[in-house]
C-alpha cells in the first residue's frame, strides 16, 4: 500500500520502491530478509481473497465515513482496460460505491462483464448499509430487482430511464408534456446555470408525484415521483444543444433535492473513476492475472481514501507526489495527521 500511495503501478515498481525505502518500512515491520522480489509480491497480493479483502476494505469505510442525515450514494461501473489476457481473460469490470457526503470510495466489487452488473450491484448493496439512504445509478441500473432490494432496506432511489424501459419512459415524457400544457402549477421546477470559458450550461429540473398516466408504477417498488432533467448547452460560436432526461424516484416532491442529487452522481465519475485513472493510472495498469487486478484495485481505493482523509488541502495528485517524496507525509496519510 506504501508503494502504491507513492506511485508505484506494477510489481516491479512495488520492488524498486521496497529496496528503496527499505530503513523506512522496518520502521514498522522488521523485513529480515529484505524485501522479496517481484514475482514474489505478485504471487501474495493474487493469492488475497479478493471477497474478504473487499469486506476488511469495507468494515474500515464504515468506521470512518461518518455519515449523518441522509447519505448519497452513487453506483456505477468501471472497465480496466488493460487487465485483459488475449481471449483467455476478458477485462476487469468492478462497480464502486461513492459516498457524497464522506467523499470517499465505500466500496468495490467485481462484476463478470458490463452486461451483467445488476447481479453486482444487488450483491453490493446487500454488504452496504444503505437505511435512509439516497441511491443513484445509472440506467443500465434500472431494474426491478435493484429497486425492490433499495426499498426493502429502506433506502431511497432516483434512476435514469433510457432505451430499457422505452414503453415507462415514453409514458412519464408524455405525463410531462401534458401538465406542462395544461396544469403547470402542478410541477415542481427548479432551475440552475452555470459555466465557464464561454461555455453556459442550464439545467431545469422538473417533478411530478407518480399518476395513472405511470401505468407501471406499482411494479417499482416504494416508487413516488417522476423526473425529467433538460440541459441546455450553449457554446461560443455553435448553435445551442438540449437534451432531455428521464428519472424515477422513491422521493416526494422536492426539485431541489432531486436535481442536487442527481448532478452529484456524477462525483463517482469525477472525483473517483477519473482520479484513478489520471493520478494512479489504473487503466494503464498491465497487472491482469488471477486475483492481482482486483486485489490491486482495491488497494488504490484504500490509498485514495486514505489520502482525502488527510486535511491538508492538496490535489490527488500533489498529494501523491508529497507521499512519494516524503517519509514523513507518506506516514501522515497512512498513519493519521498526527501521527509521529
Amino acid at each position: 500500500m506504501s508503494a502504491v500511495l507513492s506511485g508505484a503501478e506494477g510489481w516491479t515498481d512495488i520492488k524498486a520502491f521496497g529496496d528503496e525505502k527499505l530503513d523506512w518500512l522496518r520502521r514498522y515491520r522488521p523485513f529480515a530478509n529484505g524485501i522479496p522480489v517481484d514475482d514474489t509480491i505478485a504471487r501474495v497480493v493474487r493469492a488475497i481473497d479478493p471477497e474478504q479483502f473487499n469486506r476488511a476494505f469495507l468494515n474500515w469505510v464504515n468506521e470512518v465515513r461518518g455519515a449523518s442525515g441522509q447519505e448519497q450514494i452513487a453506483l456505477d461501473g468501471k472497465t480496466l482496460r488493460r487487465s485483459h489476457e488475449g481471449d483467455r481473460q476478458a477485462a476487469l469490470h468492478s462497480i464502486t460505491a461513492w459516498g457524497h457526503e464522506c467523499g470517499l470510495v465505500l466500496a468495490q466489487l467485481k462484476s463478470t462483464g458490463k452486461k451483467n452488473e445488476q447481479a453486482s450491484v444487488l450483491e453490493m448493496l446487500d454488504m452496504l448499509h444503505i437505511k435512509g439512504a439516497h441511491i443513484t445509478a445509472d440506467a443500465m441500473n434500472t431494474q426491478k430487482k435493484i429497486v425492490e432490494r433499495i426499498h426493502g432496506k429502506g433506502g431511497d432511489y432516483t434512476l435514469s430511464l433510457k432505451g430499457n424501459h422505452k414503453l415507462l419512459r415514453e409514458e412519464i415524457r408524455s405525463y410531462f408534456h401534458k401538465v406542462r400544457r395544461d396544469e403547470p402549477a402542478k410541477l415542481a421546477v427548479y432551475e440552475e446555470v452555470d459555466g465557464g470559458h464561454g461555455r453556459v450550461e442550464k439545467r431545469t429540473c422538473r417533478q411530478l408525484p407518480v399518476s395513472e398516466w405511470v401505468s407501471e408504477a406499482e411494479k417499482w417498488p416504494g416508487l413516488k415521483s417522476v423526473i425529467e432533467m433538460e440541459r441546455e448547452r450553449h457554446l461560443p460560436g455553435k448553435e445551442a444543444k438540449t437534451e432531455t432526461q428521464y428519472y424515477i424516484s422513491s422521493l416526494p416532491l422536492d426539485a431541489v433535492r432531486v436535481a442536487r442529487g442527481i448532478r452529484q452522481h456524477w462525483e463517482v465519475e469525477n472525483k473517483a473513476h477519473w482520479v484513478l485513472d489520471v493520478a494512479f493510472k489504473e487503466d494503464d495498469c498491465r497487472i491482469r492475472l488471477g486475483n492481482g487486478a482486483e486485489n490491486v484495485g482495491i488497494i488504490r481505493r484504500f490509498c485514495l481514501n486514505l489520502a482525502r482523509l488527510h486535511p491538508k488541502k492538496h490535489s490527488m495528485r500533489g498529494k501523491l507526489k508529497w507521499a512519494g517524496w516524503s517519509d514523513a507525509r507518506r506516514a501522515e496519510i497512512l498513519f493519521g495527521a498526527d501521527h509521529t
